[in-house]
């Protein structure tokens, strides 16, 4: 593994575009779960089943008290950001032009100061009115059993739609799948990190590098479909290895 962290770490002296696409791998290293693991919620067909925007449409009192507890409790909430991320967040402070596409809600990476980062799948600490797009942050979605808009118009009505929470839900589309596109096929290096690439269409992205132009670099615990098109490919966990790359 010596060899690979040294492979690593002169990619990224070389690189002046690094891409990052980062998935639950990085986060678990925080202590939030593995939604997709073999024992992880998304393996209830139930709560998939709730996790949709019909079923907020129809039962919000149902799907926002099952959204906090899947999403709002105290292991998303007092999680901080690891070496992976204080890592990525470093490379940016040393002049590398850093852009993260996370499939992560957490919002760790911003926590950690990188400052680029695209998040396809929406923001657990964030929900908005489906009307006027007003946002609203955690602490007023923890205040309220159902959160709603508290905007009022000019004859003085309340708008009182059922907040949207910012995260992508089941059937939706993921968002800056385009901005993701090409921050990939124009960076030197495109670093994937912690995910397994196996939910579309994010998984597909790393399809777009042009081999002999960019740097592929895999660090994941469990296989990758791209692991044989990599320059380097590590199997460990994510913050280890970072951590060990920029502390030589």
């Amino acid at each position: 593994m010596h060899d690979q962290i040294q492979q690593l770490r002169d990619i990224l002296i070389r690189s002046r575009r690094i891409a990052v696409l980062s998935g639950a791998g990085i986060s678990t290293e925080s202590g939030i779960p593995d939604f997709r693991s073999e024992h992880g919620l998304w393996k209830d067909p139930h709560v998939v089943a709730m996790m949709t925007e019909d079923y907020l449409h129809a039962h919000p009192e149902t799907f926002w008290r099952e959204f906090k507890r899947v999403f709002m409790n105290d292991e998303y909430r007092q999680a901080k950001p690891n070496a992976g991320h204080h890592a990525l967040a470093l490379l940016e402070k040393q002049g590398k032009e850093v852009a993260v596409f996370t499939q992560n809600v957490d919002g760790l990476h911003q926590a950690a100061g990188s400052q680029d980062v695209h998040e396809l799948h929406g923001n657990i600490h964030f929900a908005e009115c489906p009307r006027g797009h007003r946002r609203y942050g955690s602490n007023y979605l923890l205040a309220h059993d159902v959160p709603r808009c508290d905007a009022v118009d000019a004859s003085g009505k309340r708008c009182d739609a059922v907040l949207q929470p910012d995260v992508v839900l089941f059937g939706q589309m993921v968002k800056g799948y385009e901005e993701a596109f090409y921050g990939i096929i124009r960076a030197d290096a495109l670093l994937v990190l912690g995910t397994s690439l196996t939910v579309d269409p994010v998984a597909s992205l790393p399809q777009y590098l042009i081999k002999g132009h960019h740097q592929l670099v895999v660090i994941n615990l469990e296989e990758t479909y791209i692991d044989e098109k990599a320059d380097v490919m590590i199997r460990a966990k994510v913050g280890e290895t970072l951590h060990a790359v920029l502390n030589p």
